[in-house]
């Protein structure tokens, strides 16, 4: 009888130990993938999310200024399409 629980100790301990190469190699593979990713991610023309911030500030900022000297420049053209308002006449030499 004791060399049946010795047999059964013996698949017990082969099993954990088989569980947790099993579960260290799945770890393994886990990190090389998430680093494979990093890098193919990486290589790619993505911006992060503060820079993007930054660009989407400056861009609002751009647009804002754009607008105020659209406003202006479209005063100066209707100051300028105005009709000229008639001054006091000068007397012509012949009266």
């Amino acid at each position: 009888m004791q060399s049946e629980n010795r047999m059964f100790d013996d698949l017990v301990k082969f099993v954990n130990g088989a569980a947790g190469t099993l579960a260290g190699m799945g770890r393994e593979a886990e990190a090389a993938t998430r680093e494979r990713a990093k890098e193919w991610i990486g290589g790619l023309d993505f911006v992060s999310r503060d820079e993007f911030e930054a660009v989407k500030a400056m861009a609002a900022a751009a647009r804002d200024e754009a607008d105020a000297l659209k406003a202006r420049l479209d005063a100066l053209e209707a100051k300028a399409m105005a009709p000229a308002q008639p001054g006091p006449r000068a007397k012509s030499p012949k009266s």
